[in-house]
């Protein structure tokens, strides 16, 4: 199958999947200017994948094909019961909407495939941390229950959020393609999920002010605005880079994320990455997969400040109550796909409930206590949602700390300058224009006000984890300030557009469109680096991900593949142990059968102490190069170890391999020039 049609069967059955949940996105966003239509297929992924994970983690139904299916057709009879409830308003709803709906759907097609065909000219699954994200991927799929085994670290299971890699493997299962393909469509569909759920926040933000249907080409514009800011867009570091250089001969793209250690030294390792940079290099990472369910938190919260009077009914009481169910589902995702997005954005729901809550009740007393209660509510509701997850997870974190380290004052506006800008504008419009201050001001001073103290946390605390020497504030900035960007990007063009439509002298008007147009030029100019950079688009290789293994390491890609073909359920099979970020667990990694030991560092990160890493180090190489048969047949019952792999790396890293007891105790099932696998006899 080429590629084309393989990115038109991904669309089908996303796209099908998204209208199977129109009734029910159109219970929530009903009030939308687009009734939410890009939001039904984050719903169905988010539905689908909780629902596989917990019949999975309760024992119930097992993670198979058909379990998937039967949930779908279950999601199908619930939704057509919605649609028999409101029969004539959806019919309504796709004659008088159907025009933003084919536009919406022809956006995502086309950022589907624009991203799957940057992909296909590199990729490759590996370097940086792909090997971990692909490796719990296919761990999953083998998976029959949950939690799923660790394939790093064999009689384990995965010590980490690990939802939305389920959500990959659902689709590889509903899709019926090889997961060294779905990796990579997984990451345009990703960017396809940003663009299109960033122009419906954008759009139905900036509608509100334009109820008039003759103002449908600006809300158009403020959502396409708004989509490309926060899919497409960088920081300022371009333009720091120019004014610096004068030129952009040897400007390198991911100082953009690692600018402060470029210039501060390197005891202050910091990363302030952006969701393009995560597109670029393409680990299917928790903060990248958390991002579709962010945004359709972010436009479930939007919508309870769509309602038209203050005054509660019952009808918007049982709205609401949905509604609260939907967040707390969500808040609960968080939790098992990435955790720091919980805090996070439960505080962004708090503000907003407390603000709303004080517009309806008169006693502050009472805002105040029906505020605590719902959170209260949430937060219990989230937790129940997602306990099993959390009675396997094991918490590593060692607390917080305050930093030794802080950014220099200069620095920041080259991260933050663009934002810096549009709040200290928006602010002085909020005073100015006091008495045409509106609900959708408010949502936007909340997300504006939380993505600061968001930057600012980082340089005077951090949560301590296992680089607190190296890079003590690293994944402390790296998750809050990521969060940032996102938040800032969706109220941008709003912003602008509201301070510019007011805006009644000519001059300040000019300059300020000027401002904002010399720094978007800039912000907008990283996309053309950072692809250009990463993937070259002179030779396009298509979307097959293995590629690579079958070039550096042709006998080893053979092996593998019969691995893949022939061996079911998960069975460890030993291999030597690496190095993070290197070409080691390789087999594990592609496979998902677990290893004794795989990427020690990450297992050390995981786990929040060496000692088991460090044992299993010195065990898998008394394995490979023990001269006592029978001491090694011990150690590999120890690890209920049923496969050996000798490979490339296998015979690199252990120099005095012993293969010749292997002969004793087991048998060679597959070779290919000097690769084996010995399965071991009992």
């Amino acid at each position: 199958m080429n590629d084309f049609l393989l990115v038109f069967a991904w669309w089908v059955i996303v796209g099908g999947l998204g209208l199977v949940f129109l009734p029910l996105t159109f219970h929530f966003f009903g009030s939308f200017w687009d009734k939410g239509y890009s939001l039904s297929k984050i719903i169905a992924l988010l539905v689908i994948s909780y629902f596989v994970w917990l019949l999975g983690s309760l024992k119930i139904l097992p993670f198979t094909s058909q379990t998937i299916w039967l949930i779908v057709a279950l999601a199908t009879g619930f939704n057509f019961w919605l649609f028999r409830r409101q029969t004539k308003t959806v019919k309504k709803l796709v004659h008088t909407h159907q025009r933003i709906f084919i536009f919406e759907e022809a956006l995502f097609l086309v950022a589907l495939l624009f991203w799957a065909w940057i992909r296909g000219f590199q990729p490759n699954i590996q370097g940086l941390e792909k090997f971990m994200d692909y490796g719990f991927v296919n761990s999953i799929l083998r998976a029959r229950w949950f939690p799923p085994a660790d394939m790093w670290l064999a009689g384990k299971s995965i010590n980490y959020y690990y939802f939305g890699h389920l959500a990959t493997a659902v689709l590889t299962k509903l899709s019926g393609l090889d997961s060294a393909i779905t990796y990579n469509l997984m990451m345009a569909l990703l960017f396809a999920f940003t663009m299109t759920a960033s122009f419906t926040f954008g759009s139905n933000l900036f509608a509100v002010l334009k109820k008039n249907d003759k103002k449908t080409k600006k809300i158009v514009f403020a959502g396409l605005a708004t989509a490309l800011l926060v899919s497409l867009g960088g920081n300022l570091h371009p333009l720091y880079w120019w004014l610096t250089n004068h030129n952009f001969s040897a400007y390198w793209y991911p100082d953009a994320t690692r600018f402060i250690v470029e210039k501060f030294g390197a005891a202050d390792n910091t990363i302030h990455e952006f969701p393009l940079y995560s597109f670029v290099v393409a680990d299917l990472h928790g903060h990248l997969l958390n991002l579709p369910f962010v945004l359709l938190f972010l436009s479930l919260v939007l919508s309870f400040f769509f309602t038209r009077s203050p005054r509660v009914t019952r009808l918007t009481r049982l709205t609401w109550s949905t509604r609260y169910l939907g967040i707390s589902l969500l808040l609960a995702v968080f939790f098992m796909t990435n955790t720091w997005d919980f805090p996070i954005y439960f505080l962004i729901f708090g503000l907003a409930t407390l603000y709303l809550n004080f517009t309806r009740y008169r006693r502050p007393t009472q805002a105040l206590g029906s505020s605590a209660l719902t959170g209260l509510i949430c937060l219990g509701l989230a937790l129940l949602f997602s306990l099993p997850y959390h009675l396997h997870f094991e918490n590593i974190t060692q607390g917080v700390a305050l930093t030794d380290f802080h950014s220099p004052v200069w620095m920041l506006p080259v991260l933050w300058g663009w934002p810096l800008m549009l709040t200290l504008t928006f602010i002085g419009f909020s005073f100015w224009k006091k008495n045409q201050w509106q609900n959708t001001d408010n949502v936007v001073l909340i997300m504006v006000g939380v993505s600061w103290l968001l930057i600012l946390i980082p340089e005077f605390i951090y949560v301590k984890d296992i680089y607190i020497h190296s890079h003590q504030r690293a994944n402390t900035m790296f998750k809050l300030t990521y969060q940032a960007f996102v938040m800032f990007g969706l109220t941008a063009p709003y912003i602008i557009l509201r301070v510019i439509s007011n805006l009644k002298n000519k001059l300040i008007k000019a300059l300020l469109i000027t401002a904002c147009l010399l720094l978007i030029a800039f912000i907008a100019i990283y996309p053309r680096f950072a692809i250009r950079s990463y993937y070259g688009l002179k030779n396009y290789q298509g979307l097959y991900g293995l590629t690579y293994l079958q070039t550096s390491y042709p006998d080893d890609y053979q092996a593998i593949l019969w691995l893949r073909e022939n061996i079911s359920g998960q069975p460890v099979i030993v291999e030597a142990v690496g190095e993070s970020y290197t070409d080691f667990a390789r087999v594990s990694a592609n496979t998902g059968l677990p290893t004794i030991l795989g990427w020690r560092v990450h297992e050390w990160l995981w786990r929040g102490s060496f000692d088991e890493a460090g044992k299993r180090t010195d065990i898998v190489q008394q394995i490979y190069e023990a001269a006592d048969p029978q001491q090694t047949k011990q150690l590999l019952r120890q690890y209920q170890a049923k496969y050996i792999f000798i490979g490339a790396l296998e015979r690199q890293q252990y120099v005095n391999l012993n293969e010749e007891k292997f002969r004793q105790l087991g048998e060679v099932v597959f070779a290919s020039g000097e690769t084996k696998i010995y399965q071991l006899v009992n």
